[in-house]
């Protein structure tokens, strides 16, 4: 049976099995072609009784309460857990064909050790924890020799993490990869707050996004959806307004009721613009520093919205007077994945909440205690370094870390300039990979350990970003052993602190999490596989933070760069998963041909520029460039460009490795004023057309 694209198309979508229910996809289009020939190596389910075990996928941000369907023990699909209050029973396209990623050629299968320039051996277990042991002994007690990257926002894995290195001396290297929490909740400490940023996008009537794509790769996005969807029944009046006001169409705003096209450099303005026009008719409040931000608004003028954004300052009048309606409003500041957007601009957005009265509020955005920690020495994540401040600072030689363990991250991937970010690596004489695939940073690493899939191992998630109400969430193994030669990081760190003389209190991932369960006071035995508990939120005053707004430098205009706006779709991968096969099916011809990406911009940006429709082009940003081809789409706002994130890698897998190319080698960086914070929310790039 031959199969083109299109007949590919309709095969998976009216046999789900396809793509969702088998490991095939591994094997490629040519081989999927020829399912009926009955090949020996399609996967076998045994025979057996089929089960729906309750457990929790963090492959995703927010990480998704799923039912993994068994048949005699063994998994083949994952669906959404109904019993699940944030999900509902739903769940992401990542997660979704989170089974067929246990089975990925791109796993790591053993522990590997470096013995040449991209060569491993692989190594026995004993060996590789004799070898983390060996090389952390004689840097004990020098601050500033040992430092840790984690991926993982909402782990207690990290308060390991984070004691480990405090009892070793080294509590200045805990660092965490870019994302909204730790933004967001140092912009609440800007404006006077402690606590991690929520919003009840389920109780507001009208829900502005600026930046957010909380949709898609936002947040909790299932919950999201689920909030959105229960607002627009079908055939039924609308309960609620969603507004989108962002660089580019995205999977967000193409169901929204509005669309507003802001470049990504402008972000800041248009919320202080939107802030004077409703200061202007009627909006006030009781904040201390009203006074001084109601003067930093009025010079956002309606010449210097229409200057910065391009748009009409008629927008901001239909704005304002929507929100003034809406008994419930809500304004959700973000970025893609959290990516660069920077505390000023998340300032900038959450100082509308406070001056409608919207913080605490049902509908509002609340505020999260910090939660009760399982290990008394580790730090708050919030107190964390941010990783691409830390790595810049090492390839100054700033930072001279002989050590370096990087859990659940790829900073050689999604950092910008990575390249630079490479070449940084580079300068660490030990580096050590926990993955559980092959990626970019662990195919730099000179030990690379194994970490189990989701469903072979324990883990949880402490309030992911976005929700609105403390939610803690812990998911044990579906299996009863990895189906690769894996051991969990947690414990294997657990272990190593005991050989170096450290007791951190417990021996295994799994009393961990137990032990975190009780701080919060949840039953684990009602938590297994990713049930929920929920608390509620504490109160809690904020300034509209116009100390930090008035160090916020104005937009500048160049003539020869434009606004370069990363564009996410959660199918595509995240910076630390490559695009699931099962979700290839999804890219469009107008996003990836071939092995080229394509950059999108309006017709009057490609004008400028002197570029058309298909034509190739090269950017430059920094010390990299990217080469892609040119789309011209009128979702996509004025000087601005957009590119998918998620796109070439270095590693992984046939299906992802070499495909389009990296946004991040572009992305420009700079220091952010009063916070210390590298941002490239405003990273502008020049085009030339090849």
């Amino acid at each position: 049976m031959g199969l083109d694209r299109r007949g590919f198309v309709k095969f998976v979508v009216g046999g789900v099995a396809g793509t969702l229910f088998t490991p095939v996809i591994w094997k490629g289009m040519d081989d999927a072609a020829k399912w009926s020939q009955n090949w020996g190596w399609i996967p076998r389910l045994p025979k057996g009784e089929r089960k729906a075990v309750p457990a929790l996928s963090k492959l995703c941000k927010s990480g998704c309460a799923v039912k993994v369907q068994t048949v005699g023990g063994a998994p083949f699909a994952a669906l959404g857990n109904p019993d699940n209050p944030m999900s509902k029973g739903g769940v992401c396209p990542i997660c979704a064909g989170s089974v067929q990623l246990m089975y990925s050629p791109a796993r790591v299968a053993g522990p590997l050790k470096k013995v040449g320039e991209g060569k491993y051996s692989p190594i026995k277990w004993e060996e590789a924890e004799a070898m983390l042991v060996e090389k952390l002994t004689p840097l004990k007690g020098q601050d500033g020799k040992i430092a840790a990257i984690s991926g993982d926002e909402t782990g207690t894995a990290n308060e390991v993490l984070s004691a480990l290195l405090a009892g070793l001396g080294n509590a200045s290297g805990y660092c965490a990869m870019p994302g909204e929490m730790l933004t967001a909740t140092r912009g609440v400490k800007l404006m006077g707050g402690a606590g991690q940023p929520g919003f009840d996008i389920e109780g507001a009537d009208f829900v502005l996004m600026i930046g957010a794509d909380a949709l898609d790769s936002w947040g909790a996005s299932v919950a999201n959806q689920k909030a959105f969807a229960a607002s627009h029944p079908t055939g039924e009046a609308a309960t609620a307004r969603f507004v989108y006001a962002g660089p580019a169409l995205n999977n967000t705003s193409g169901v929204c009721d509005q669309f507003v096209a802001v470049p990504p450099t402008a972000t800041g303005v248009f919320a202080l613009a939107l802030a004077n026009a409703l200061i202007s008719v009627g909006a006030t409040c009781s904040a201390p520093d009203f006074a001084d931000y109601k003067a930093l608004a009025a010079k956002c003028t309606p010449e210097v919205f229409e200057k910065a954004t391009g748009l009409k300052a008629e927008v901001l009048k239909d704005l304002a007077g929507k929100i003034k309606a809406a008994k419930a409003p809500l304004v959700i500041p973000g970025a893609s994945f959290g990516q660069g957007s920077g505390a000023l601009d998340f300032v900038a957005g959450a100082s509308l909440n406070v001056l409608l009265g919207r913080v605490g509020q049902k509908g509002g955005m609340t505020l999260l205690p910090a939660a009760p920690k399982a290990l008394s020495a580790a730090a708050d994540r919030a107190e964390a370094k941010d990783a691409g401040s830390f790595m810049a600072q090492v390839a100054t030689g700033k930072a001279a870390p002989a050590a370096l363990i990087v859990y659940e991250a790829n900073p050689a991937y999604a950092l910008p300039q990575a390249g630079d970010m490479t070449k940084a690596l580079g300068n660490i004489a030990f580096k050590v990979a926990f993955a559980t695939y092959m990626d970019e940073t662990a195919s730099l690493a000179d030990l690379v350990l194994p970490a189990p899939h989701p469903y072979e191992r324990f883990d949880d998630a402490m309030n992911p970003y976005g929700v609105a109400k403390p939610t803690y969430l812990a998911g044990k193994p579906v299996l009863a052993k990895p189906v690769v030669d894996a051991k969990d990081p947690v414990d294997v760190l657990l272990a190593a602190a005991g050989k170096l003389g450290l007791s951190l209190g417990f021996e295994t991932y799994a009393d961990v999490i137990k032990a975190k369960a009780k701080a919060v006071g949840a039953d684990m035995d009602t938590l297994t596989g990713g049930a929920a508990w929920t608390g509620e939120p504490k109160g809690g005053s904020l300034s509209l933070g116009a100390a930090a707004l008035a160090k916020a430098p104005a937009p500048k205009a160049d003539d020869k760069a434009v606004a370069l706006a990363p564009l996410s779709k959660l199918a595509c991968g995240t910076t630390e998963l490559a695009c699931p096969p099962a979700d290839l099916l999804t890219i469009r011809d107008t996003e990836l041909k071939g092995k080229d990406l394509f950059v999108q911009m309006n017709a009057a940006t490609a004008k400028k520029l002197g570029v058309a429709e298909g034509n190739k082009i090269k950017l430059t940003g920094g010390s990299g460039e990217v080469k892609a081809l040119v789309h011209v789409n009128e979702g996509v706002a004025a000087g601005t460009v957009a590119m998918l994130m998620g796109f070439g890698h270095s590693a992984w897998d046939q299906y992802t490795k070499g495909k389009g190319d990296n946004i991040f080698k572009i992305l420009t960086v700079s220091d952010e004023a009063g916070t210390g914070m590298k941002v490239w929310a405003g990273s502008t790039v020049t085009v030339a057309k090849i």
